[in-house]
């Protein structure tokens, strides 16, 4: 896997060949192999959601006014689909570990503390 820079199918292909002693002809195949159904399924339009990962999901797009930056000319932007994609709650947490400083720990304290009927 690359130590920084973008993450290519290429590494992806790398990486399985290492873990399972895999040849690279083998490796591109499974690798093939597990994105068949996921492009598929995105190009019929349906959502993909792998747990733990995140959800791929088909968007349609009104069409809509846009500028050609080369000339600056306005355009209009043909009805079209996209691809979105909204991490896991899981993901999220490993991409976004802070200590907790005592700053927050005492916010923490104190929200708790101000209605304290309701504990």
């Amino acid at each position: 896997m690359p130590s920084s820079g973008t993450l290519i199918k290429t590494n992806i292909v790398d990486a399985v060949a290492k873990a399972n002693g895999f040849t690279r002809k083998k490796s591109i195949e499974t690798v093939e192999i597990l994105l068949e159904p996921i492009k598929s399924t995105l190009e019929s339009g349906n959502d993909v959601m792998i747990s733990g990962f995140g959800k791929f999901r088909v968007k349609n797009k009104k069409k809509g006014r846009g500028r050609n930056p080369a000339t600056g000319k306005d355009i209009v932007l043909a009805p079209r689909k996209v691809i979105t994609f909204k991490w896991s709650e899981k993901l999220k947490e490993k991409l976004n570990t802070k200590p907790i400083t005592k700053a927050k720990k005492r916010r923490v304290k104190s929200k708790k503390n101000r209605f304290p009927e309701c504990d």
